[in-house]
C-alpha cells in the first residue's frame, strides 16, 4: 500500500484526464482511449507513482471490457470512469487485481448515467448548431460542435471525478481494506475471475471466426504449458507473429497456386 489517501493534485490531474477522454477534446483519438482501462491505469499509475501494481490491477479490468461495444457511442459502462476510481481504491487498499473489479463495474455504470447526462446537457447545445447550420456561420459551428461541448464535459467530469477520488476513494479503500480476505471479497474474486473470462468470451464472439478457433486455443495452451519457463509477453508477441506470417505465407501461396 503505497499511500494512505490521494493527494488534491493527484485527484485533480486525473479528473482532468478523465474529462478529455470523455469530451473528446483530441478528437477521435481520445474515443479508443476512453474505451481502454490500460491507457486511464496507466495515467492513474503515473500520478500515484506506482505504474506497475496499476498495471496489474488494470489488466484485469480490461478483459471485462474488451467485448464491450458502443451503439451509438453509448457504453453501458464507462471503462474511464471505472479505472480512474477502482485503480486508486485497489491501490491504496491493497485489494488483488480479481477483486478490484468489484469496485470498477458499479462504478463504470454510474460513469455511464453520468455519461447520458452529458447527452442531455447537449441537446441544449444542438439548438444553437442548428442555428448556426441556417446562418452558413463557420465560427458558430465550431463553437457549438467542439468548443462548448468540450467545456460541458469538463464542466461535468472534472467536479465529479475530483470529489469521488479526492473523498470517496480513500472510504471505499478503508471500508474494502477490512473485508479484504474474508467470504464477501472470496465470492466477489471468483465473480471478478469470471467477468475477466467472460470479456474474452465476447471479442471472441464479436471479432472471432470458428476457422480462427485453433489459433487462441494454441495460444492459450502454449501459455500454460510455457508459464514454468517464465517466458515473458514480449516472446508471446514475437512467436505469434512469425506463426501468423507463416499462415498468411501458406495462404497467399495457395491462392496463387489456385
Amino acid at each position: 500500500m503505497g499511500q494512505a489517501s490521494l493527494s488534491s493534485m493527484q485527484a485533480l490531474i486525473i479528473a482532468i484526464w478523465v474529462a478529455l477522454v470523455e469530451s473528446r477534446a483530441l478528437g477521435y483519438s481520445t474515443l479508443n482511449l476512453r474505451f481502454s482501462p490500460l491507457m486511464t491505469g496507466l495515467v492513474v499509475g503515473i500520478v500515484m507513482g506506482d505504474v506497475s501494481t496499476a498495471m496489474t490491477i488494470t489488466a484485469s479490468i480490461q478483459l471485462i471490457y474488451m467485448g464491450m461495444i458502443a451503439p451509438g457511442g453509448s457504453m453501458p459502462s464507462e471503462p474511464a470512469v471505472a479505472t480512474a476510481i477502482a485503480v486508486p481504491v485497489a491501490i491504496l487498499a491493497g485489494l488483488q487485481p480479481t477483486e478490484a473489479i468489484a469496485v470498477a463495474v458499479p462504478v463504470g455504470l454510474l460513469g455511464s448515467y453520468l455519461y447520458q447526462f452529458r447527452f442531455f446537457l447537449n441537446t441544449f447545445i444542438v439548438r444553437l448548431t442548428d442555428k448556426y447550420a441556417a446562418e452558413l456561420n463557420d465560427k458558430g459551428l465550431t463553437l457549438s460542435i467542439i468548443i462548448l461541448p468540450t467545456i460541458v464535459s469538463f464542466a461535468l467530469f472534472v467536479p465529479a471525478m475530483y470529489i469521488g477520488l479526492y473523498y470517496g476513494a480513500p472510504v471505499i479503500a478503508d471500508f474494502t481494506a477490512s473485508l479484504s480476505g474474508g467470504r464477501i471479497f472470496h465470492i466477489l474474486d471468483a465473480v471478478g475471475g469470471g467477468l475477466a473470462a467472460l470479456g474474452i468470451a465476447l471479442i471472441l464472439q464479436v471479432i472471432g471466426k470458428t476457422k480462427y478457433l485453433v489459433f487462441f486455443l494454441l495460444a492459450y495452451f502454449t501459455a500454460v504449458m510455457l508459464k514454468p519457463l517464465g517466458i515473458n509477453t514480449v516472446t508471446f508477441a514475437i512467436v505469434g507473429a512469425i506463426i501468423a506470417y507463416l499462415y498468411i505465407l501458406v495462404i497467399s501461396e495457395s491462392a496463387e497456386s489456385n
